[in-house]
Formats: C-alpha cells, structure tokens, sequence
C-alpha cells in the first residue's frame, strides 16, 4: 500500500516541478529605477503613466522590426 502512495507523490512532485520549470517568468523585475527614463521609483517598473506607454511603444516597434 505504501509503494502505491510513494508512487504517487513522487508522481506529484515530478508535475509540480514540470509546471514550475514551464511557468512563465516576469519579464521585468523591479530595479528601483524606471525602465525608461531611469529616474527612481519606490515600487514597480516605471515613474508613471506616460513611461510605460512610451516603452511598450518602443518595444512594439523592435518586435515589429523583427518580423519583417
């Protein structure tokens, strides 16, 4: 009975490290200082509003050229 139970969570933790090695990372992680104009930033990736807009403008574009 113990072999059928060992089986399975070895069988468990054999899938939860599979989906833990294919999750998806976050592709910006917090620096201090935001992303696009470098000035410093308490929490999260940009200073504000129109930074963000301005970078994924910017990364757009060069996936964009990428394509073509």
């Amino acid at each position: 009975m113990s072999d059928e139970l060992d089986q399975a969570a070895e069988l468990e933790e054999l899938e939860r490290n599979i989906a833990l090695a294919n999750r998806a990372h976050p592709a910006m992680q917090f620096t201090g200082a935001c992303y696009y104009c470098e000035e410093v930033v308490e929490a999260g990736c940009f200073c504000d509003e129109d930074c963000r807009s301005d970078y994924e403008r910017i990364e757009r574009a060069k996936q964009h050229r990428r394509v073509a």
